[in-house]
């Protein structure tokens, strides 16, 4: 992968922030990518685009520029693509952001992922005050919320490896809208990870859910791809089965978890990736030492506050079929992965005080590759 030291990396900011197009001498010989996109060339004039608005045949109609972006904006190495119905950005591992396996965690990956998903939001015009919301939804107080979320990881990045995280939405049905991702190393151009998201409206002050109405569906579906496009085939996928309920009592469980004040988002409520690791303190000590997590799939049925307290549970789910290799999946070392090799659990989180589930989970590890 393409890796920087903390001097190149503070090269490229100071590159992005004077505008510079032609790839920077300090990164390297050029290999199989061209240059990092969004810089141009020095004296020429060009302004962020906000939004491409396309008509219903998917042509580019117009294409909405703001005549000066902020400095967020200037630095940020990300940018709506050509047609507008997508949004790409590339960001570097930090030192923080990997964990015991010297690799990027998969909570860091899923905060890479809130980010661009954000960051898509606000380029094409959406509110900037954490809920992405259009103007028909901040009218009627409406916001969106999470409904399931599922992150597949090939290779996991390490730290100085900048990836490219690409994203866009589209309606699902009459209840919702989905985003999916994809994540791929920058420097090989190689698909690395793999995610989709089921996102409904809910009532900011009922905090009840409400179906999708037109005029927010019209203004949301202007910024999406005419037809489906889906980053992990649903055939032979994790990402649409039924999660069941784990009944207790479960083979492994860490009861007692209380959120941090650094768990809550801008919105008051636990945040997304902090289900994550609450859901991985509850897996035995001995996959963790001996696989990686392959995917991880949530649902998320209800809200968590800061003094709520958190029961994990988790318990072995059997894998149905053969040992057959699953096609074009690798692991770290980029040997195939049968199935006969992982191990797929399930999760349950609930409130301590009565038992109500906060959100159901399912995880696939595959074995770590020899060292």
């Amino acid at each position: 992968m393409l890796k920087l030291s903390c001097n190149g990396l503070d090269r490229v900011h100071s590159f992005a922030q004077c505008g510079f197009s032609a790839r920077p001498a300090c990164v390297g010989p050029r290999r199989r990518r061209s240059g990092i996109a969004g810089f141009r060339s020095p004296g020429v004039k060009a302004f962020p685009v906000v939004a491409v608005v396309s008509d219903r045949d998917g042509a580019v109609a117009s294409r909405v520029e703001s005549e000066a972006g902020t400095l967020a904006d200037r630095l940020r190495l990300g940018s709506l693509t050509e047609d507008g119905l997508s949004y790409k950005e590339k960001f570097i591992v930090r030192s923080y952001e990997v964990g015991i396996n010297k690799t990027a965690t998969v909570e860091t990956i899923a905060n890479l992922l809130q980010e661009v998903g954000c960051n898509h939001a606000q380029s094409v015009g959406y509110s900037t005050d954490g809920f992405a919301t259009t103007p028909t939804m901040r009218k009627l107080r409406l916001i969106w919320v999470t409904a399931r979320m599922h992150i597949e990881i090939y290779k996991y990045p390490a730290w100085s490896d900048v990836v490219e995280i690409e994203t866009w939405c589209q309606g699902e049905g009459r209840v919702g809208t989905r985003r999916d991702f994809i994540m791929k190393d920058f420097a090989t151009d190689q698909v690395i990870g793999r995610a989709t998201s089921k996102w409904v409206m809910m009532n900011q002050d009922t905090r009840r859910l409400q179906k999708v109405s037109d005029d927010v569906r019209e203004e949301v579906l202007v910024y999406c791809p005419r037809e489906p496009r889906l980053a992990i085939p649903e055939e032979d996928s994790n990402c649409l089965k039924k999660i069941p309920k784990l009944e207790d009592p479960a083979q492994y469980s860490k009861v007692g978890l209380v959120p941090r004040r650094a768990d809550l988002d801008m919105n008051q409520h636990v945040n997304n990736v902090a289900y994550i690791g609450w859901v991985l303190e509850s897996m035995p000590q001995e996959i963790i030492d001996s696989h990686e997590l392959h995917s991880i799939t949530l649902d998320y049925r209800r809200e968590c506050g800061q003094h709520d307290v958190v029961d994990s549970l988790t318990g072995v789910e059997m894998i149905q079929g053969d040992a057959e290799a699953v096609p074009e999946l690798k692991a770290t070392n980029g040997s195939a992965i049968s199935k006969e090799a992982k191990q797929q659990f399930l999760h349950l989180l609930r409130l301590s005080t009565n038992g109500l589930e906060i959100n159901r989970g399912r995880t696939e590890w595959r074995k770590k590759a020899p060292r």
